[in-house]
């Protein structure tokens, strides 16, 4: 099964595409979306739909996962946040996508076996798991690649264990 992961952001959004087969893992490829700082919002958006729909054209993933949101205390960033993240439900909707959407806790707990796990182990075993030669930069990629490895666990569990929600279609 080929994932795309996504961890949502509008100044950044992190990307990773993964094969995998049985239980092994594979980095088909990687990278960020960026928007500059400054453009009007409406341009952010527009530019990170047509660059999650070329992706999704360029690899042909057979599912996507997307990180969910964690609010801080900042609503304006929480709010741009969710737009981003609307984008990138949308791009993958478009595509018919089924999205895997979870929650940091469960994405820390599928790679590290402890939800309160540090960014750091997760990275490392980000690393580990798709055998890469270092840890992916920016840290946004590294969590979007975390995001395809939790949802191909999750994705190979019986069904009664899923710890997600699969939307196809909104």
């Amino acid at each position: 099964m080929r994932i795309l992961g996504i961890d949502p952001g509008y100044a950044i959004l992190g990307w990773g595409v993964i094969d995998m087969a049985g239980n092994a893992f594979h980095a088909v490829d990687y990278g960020a979306v960026t928007t500059e700082a400054g453009t009007p919002m409406p341009r952010r958006l527009q530019h990170l739909y047509r660059e999650l729909m070329h992706i999704i054209d360029v690899y042909h993933p057979q599912a996507a996962s997307i990180e969910e949101l964690f609010f801080n205390n900042n609503a304006k960033t929480a709010i741009h946040v969710g737009q981003a993240r609307g984008v990138a439900v949308l791009a993958c909707v478009n595509h018919d996508l089924p999205i895997g959407e979870y929650t940091p806790l469960q994405i820390k707990q599928a790679l590290v076996g402890y939800g309160r796990a540090e960014k750091k182990q997760v990275q490392l075993m980000v690393k580990a798991i798709l055998g890469l030669s270092e840890i992916p930069k920016p840290d946004d990629t590294a969590d979007a690649l975390a995001a395809a490895v939790c949802h191909g666990h999750a994705a190979a569990a019986p069904q009664k264990d899923l710890t997600h929600r699969i939307r196809k279609g909104i």
